[in-house]
């Protein structure tokens, strides 16, 4: 999982999977910095056990399911067609426990607000207008 923390893997993580059109909008400012934080002493360790604990995520599913079944909240997913970290079957599942959901699936990767900010800035403002009460 170290090879995950190098300036090569976090450039990846911003860039991969965003069209060749909004490449552009992606600063390589946004990934150095992200970089300069990961190369601080001792955070390696912090990201590694970070990602470990990760697993643990699964066993809280069922609550959250159940939360989303049970209120159903007004429900806005925005996600990247082509991001490889939480890929696009990972959106379509919130569907089951959230019908009346919107889900936006946008030809970008796993950043998507650095490539496609103002696109996802208009599908928030739409949704909170038809969802908020005055």
């Amino acid at each position: 999982m170290r090879g995950f923390l190098n300036v090569g893997a976090t450039e990846w993580q911003y860039t991969h999977g965003v069209p060749e059109t909004h490449l552009n909008r992606v600063s390589p400012d946004a990934w150095m910095l992200d970089q300069a934080y990961l190369d601080r002493p001792g955070n390696q360790e912090i990201q590694l056990d970070l990602f470990y604990d990760y697993r643990t995520n699964v066993d809280l599913y069922p609550d959250f399911q159940e939360f989303f079944r049970t209120f159903q909240p007004p429900t806005l997913i925005v996600w990247g067609e082509n991001d490889q970290i939480f890929p696009t079957e990972g959106a379509t599942p919130y569907l089951r426990d959230l019908p009346d959901a919107e889900l936006h699936l946008i030809d970008a990767g796993h950043f998507i607000l650095e490539s496609h900010g103002p696109e996802v800035a208009a599908a928030i403002r739409t949704f909170l207008s038809e969802n908020l009460s005055n």
